[in-house]
């Protein structure tokens, strides 16, 4: 996405500022609305309307009095509308990401990832909203054809979920490029810690490591680039404060690759226990559509901003794993999540 216009200072402010996170109710969106009420922002946050009114992680958050929530659906236009009506700068995460469930659903996920992001583009446009930030994913890129992967890499879509993103970032691109929408685009790598679903491999390690004799995953050479959702959350945040980041994709990773197989093992040092490792098929990608190794070069985000990675994966695997020990009973242990 070329092209930078001048609509922030690089002194950004946050406080009183007035926020919307899309997805809130989620893993990465619920530490993400929580760090902007830190920084004092009026935060309203959108989720998916249920007739229970779920608040996803939110419920329990402890800046839960601080933050407006709104339900909707992110499919349907003229809820998008209300949610962005007023405010400043915009955060939008709401997507369908499990990568084996778009394997039997894919037309959810082009109305949900692809007119979703549509819905909150032109919103957005039609609202005069100053800043947006939209959500990317590093399996947008496939199969590295070279590591670390740069915002450079070809896009290849070896699932139904990676193409119905990379449909988004296209959208996103032409947004920017036809109406100088002022929006960029931040491409985080594997993100985990607290809150994470045991459709992600670390949270399934851990908890069948926890309660079971055996542990039973897919691919166990693939390798990724793990990152703390602290990280994360704090790359977003950095994205949106500078000025010449508009109309510019940034990866959000570590830069550095770790196999599952060896996830597995520092994982189980940590818990102090050693279990057997399974390989069973039904966990396993269809193979041309297996992602094999991913790895981030993060070197504009670094370039054009003050973020870096502050937590090692030690670290983080270390919280992580204090998480889902007080929260076990959250997770249905041993059943295959998509």
């Amino acid at each position: 996405m070329p092209g930078d216009e001048a609509t922030l200072t690089n002194s950004f402010a946050w406080k009183n500022r007035r926020v919307l996170v899309t997805g809130a109710g989620g893993f990465i969106g619920s530490h993400l609305a929580e760090r902007i009420v830190q920084l004092g922002a009026q935060t309203r946050c959108f989720l998916r309307y249920t007739s229970q009114g779920s608040l996803g992680w939110l419920s329990a958050s402890p800046v839960r009095s601080e933050l407006e929530i709104i339900h909707g659906d992110i499919r349907d236009y003229e809820s998008v509308l209300q949610a962005v009506k007023d405010v400043d700068v915009i955060f939008h995460l709401a997507a369908l990401i499990g990568i084996p469930y778009s394997y039997h659903s894919p037309r959810s996920y082009v109305h949900t990832n692809i007119g979703g992001t549509l819905n909150i583009l032109e919103a957005a446009r039609q609202q005069g909203t100053e800043r947006i930030v939209c959500t990317s994913t590093s399996e947008v890129y496939g199969s590295a054809v070279y590591v670390p992967i740069d915002e450079n890499h070809p896009l290849q879509g070896q699932s139904p979920y990676s193409a119905t993103k990379i449909g988004a970032d296209k959208i996103v691109e032409s947004y920017h490029l036809s109406f100088g929408l002022p929006v960029s685009l931040a491409r985080p790598f594997n993100t985990y810690g607290p809150r994470q679903s045991s459709r992600a491999v670390i949270p399934t390690i851990i908890t069948q490591a926890l309660a079971q004799t055996s542990v039973k995953l897919g691919n166990l050479s693939a390798t990724r680039d793990f990152n703390f959702v602290s990280d994360t959350v704090e790359g977003f945040i950095a994205v949106a404060e500078m000025a010449d980041t508009i109309g510019k994709t940034f990866n959000v990773g570590s830069g550095t690759e770790t196999s599952i197989l060896n996830l597995t093992k520092m994982i189980f040092d940590l818990i102090g226990e050693d279990r057997p490792v399974e390989v069973e098929e039904l966990r396993l990608r269809p193979e041309a559509s297996e992602v094999d190794r991913l790895c981030a070069n993060s070197d504009r985000l670094h370039k054009m901003t003050t973020w870096r990675p502050r937590v090692s994966l030690r670290e983080g695997l270390i919280q992580t794993i204090d998480w889902i020990t007080q929260n076990l009973n959250e997770y249905a242990i041993g059943s295959y999540s998509i």
